[in-house]
């Protein structure tokens, strides 16, 4: 735990030119940082024991510890290395780093299992620089979309020439693909990104499902009219109705306790103080535990958008930016993580993960299931606060051994 903790702090040495300068920690995909964070991990690898270590053609850091006969299957794990903007050194990094120190144990020992350990330190996850959200992982399973290499960052730069420049072989990377009979499937270790096991002073959680999620980008219209002038039956405010829809999202979403809806953007273009808004730009964002009960409850929500614009003379339009299915645990998979944190004594706590993880891209190829790990300062995260204990992190490694022990044992 320590050690794993020690690293932590040595990767985060590493931030983007105009944040390092200011003490915070950003990684954006293929920047020099990130390259070196890269460096850093393949060295710390192989000192760990690995067999194989390579940097992929994508960025991603793969490093293999072989099976004890030439024909084991492979478990997969890992998570990413890039950070958002001015973040917290434990999103991501903590499922490459814990999953490495198990290796370092079992190469310690001597010790070959039944199955080879993979891990995955995924370059992009994030989507910071370009807009290639789980890039890393998506081309493990055959998921990396070739209209990428043409999306420019803030400076211009393609990401074809991002890749070109770090030495990438962007060819090779239709070769990423895995073949999901040689794994048994994944498992990723991460940081809450949440109150909750920081509320119940709880160390580790099991996550059940990785809620399923669509984004809408949307316009309000209404009538702009003077603010002194119109009396209030003869409005038609935009920016009203949308209010009016964002009360309606948070008592929807509430109904069914695990669901979430947001409006994170929300705004009137060109308004002024004194006339009635009459066109209101916003965004909606609802996920839920299932599909089925994210589907629910986004119709229920744009039937009452419907019925709000009716009502109020407004018209609208909503434009559906993503939509992302939910990622149950496997069953089984979930079940090795309860039993590794009853042997810690530690209590068993089952939570959907709200966030997106990279194991949401592998559970379309194989099965997966995740641990979460308590964060502090109110289990804050994608900010500087967002901090673990050497205790902590400990307690992963143990559970992550134990499934380990587990998988040989069966």
């Amino acid at each position: 735990g320590n050690d794993v903790w020690d690293w932590h702090e040595r990767l985060a040495q590493h931030s983007d030119p105009g944040y390092a300068e200011k003490g915070q920690l950003t990684v954006t995909y293929l920047t020099d940082a990130h390259r070196a964070c890269a460096q850093r991990i393949s060295h710390w690898m192989r000192d760990c024991g690995f067999d194989e270590v390579e940097i992929d053609a994508v960025g991603n850091v793969v490093g293999r510890y072989k099976p004890a006969t030439p024909d084991g299957k492979y478990l997969m794990t890992g998570s990413h290395y890039d950070t958002v903007r001015n973040g917290g050194k434990y999103d991501g990094r903590l499922g490459i780093l814990v999953p490495m120190a198990c290796v370092r144990e079992l190469h310690r020992q001597a010790r070959r299992m039944p199955f080879g350990i993979e891990v995955v330190a995924f370059a992009e996850e994030e989507g910071q620089r370009y807009k290639a959200t789980f890039l890393g992982s998506g081309a493990l399973i055959g998921d990396f979309r070739n209209e990428w290499l043409d999306q420019k960052d803030a400076d211009g730069i393609t990401m074809r020439e991002a890749m070109q420049h770090a030495g990438l072989c962007i060819g090779d990377i239709p070769k990423l693909r895995r073949d999901a009979a040689r794994y048994l499937g994944f498992i990723e270790v991460h940081i809450e990104q949440g109150p909750v096991l920081n509320e119940l002073d709880i160390p580790l959680g099991v996550v059940t499902s990785i809620n399923g999620g669509v984004r809408y980008v949307c316009e309000m219209l209404g009538m702009a009219s003077h603010a002194g002038t119109t009396p209030m039956d003869r409005r038609r405010d935009a920016a009203l109705g949308v209010a009016e829809l964002a009360l309606y999202m948070e008592q929807r979403a509430a109904r069914d306790g695990d669901s979430v809806a947001t409006i994170g953007m929300l705004q009137v273009p060109g308004g002024s103080i004194n006339v009635v808004p009459g066109k209101c730009s916003f965004s909606m964002d609802m996920r839920a535990p299932t599909d089925a009960q994210r589907d629910a409850m986004v119709a229920d929500v744009l039937a009452q958008l419907e019925e709000i614009a009716q009502r109020r003379g407004l018209q609208y339009k909503a434009e559906l930016a993503m939509k992302v299915a939910a990622a149950p645990s496997a069953p089984a998979w979930q079940h090795r993580w309860e039993k590794a944190v009853d042997a810690l004594g530690v209590p068993i706590y089952r939570m959907p993960s709200g966030a997106g993880h990279d194991a949401m891209k592998l559970h379309e190829i194989m099965p997966q299931a995740m641990l979460f790990v308590r964060g502090l300062h109110g289990g804050i995260s994608h900010n500087p606060l967002e901090s673990s204990t050497a205790d902590d992190i400990q307690l992963a490694v143990d559970a992550f051994s134990h499934v380990l022990q587990q998988l040989a044992a069966e």
